[in-house]
């Protein structure tokens, strides 16, 4: 998955709606606001709630220098 890809417009997090943001490259996405991370495998998100996965508050401020708006 790219920046660019049409895809992110509408992706959504499955808890709270809200959109996700693109972080490379570890090819995730991630919910700033709950501090949650969805994986991205063989380029498919995986946004089922039991997927995704709370992150401490170091890995948040690395995820937030990192993420694609």
């Amino acid at each position: 998955m790219n920046p660019d890809d049409p895809l992110l417009q509408i992706l959504a997090c499955p808890l709270d709606k809200g959109p996700l943001h693109l972080v490379p490259p570890d090819e995730a996405l991630y919910n700033p606001r709950l501090h949650r991370r969805y994986p991205i495998v063989d380029g498919i998100p995986q946004l089922l709630p039991s997927s995704g996965e709370q992150v401490t508050d170091d890995e948040h401020e690395d995820l937030l220098k990192r993420m694609t708006p």
